[in-house]
């Protein structure tokens, strides 16, 4: 047994959000916890060919992690704190399942068996000092900046498919469940996963990287909270 990430949440929330539906409405949303907000520079959020990657200045990865992968464009490099997170765009392919959300005008799918999809890889490295992360890791989420629904971006569920674009579906080795949950991250490891959207050329896109450490405990340190935005464009 192993951490349950981030996509297998959304898997269970498949039946209420199909319900609802993803229109945006005019209530405001819950507050939410007080966040150090760091937004990256345009220098920090596109790294230009001539700047050294963290990817390639790392040196190992932590025991939990399974084995980095990357490839693909670097379309977006985003730090927060010590931590760093590049974006790599992968190749366009068709949905082999339907997406987990459905549009409520159309009580269609957003993501239809055979539609056009992408992969991003989110290699996540450790520049600063150690620190102790929980089950949800660094999160990453990703959101067209025409993206018209409250709720993220849909995305198909395809462990197969993840394999065939060479990009983990889970960070986390099978057995690296711990309790209680603390996954140390030291100085100059990494590691990565990914996920998918739908497909639009050329489209501004967002990523908002979220990095709350753990006591020893496993509780999160709310206060020592970091976010920051970086943004890029899909080719």
């Amino acid at each position: 047994m192993h951490p349950a990430p981030n996509r297998t949440l959304a898997v269970l929330a498949v039946a209420s959000l199909g319900l609802l539906g993803l229109a945006a409405c005019s209530s405001e949303p819950d507050a939410a916890p007080e966040t150090s907000k760091v937004s990256a520079s345009p220098s920090e959020a596109e790294s230009s060919p001539a700047e050294s990657s963290s990817a390639e200045a790392a040196t190992g990865q932590p025991d939990w992690a399974n084995k980095v992968t990357t490839g693909g464009k670097l379309i977006s490099t985003i730090k927060a704190g010590g931590i760093s997170v590049e974006v790599f765009q992968g190749d366009v392919t068709a949905a082999t399942k339907t997406g987990q959300f459905v549009d409520p005008k159309t009580n269609k799918p957003i993501i239809s068996v055979g539609d056009d999809i992408t992969f991003v890889n989110y290699v996540v490295t450790n520049n600063g000092d150690s620190i102790d992360l929980g089950s949800s890791l660094v999160d990453v989420s990703a959101r067209y900046d025409d993206w018209p629904y409250l709720q993220g971006m849909d995305s198909v569920v395809d462990d197969d498919l993840f394999a065939k674009q060479g990009v983990n579906a889970d960070a986390f080795t099978p057995d690296a469940y711990r309790d209680p949950s603390v996954y140390p991250f030291a100085p100059a490891e990494q590691y990565s996963y990914g996920t998918n959207f739908r497909y639009q050329a050329k489209s501004p896109i967002t990523f908002t990287v979220t990095v709350t450490p753990v006591d020893a405990k496993g509780d999160l340190l709310h206060d020592d909270r970091v976010e920051a935005e970086g943004t890029g464009t899909i080719g």
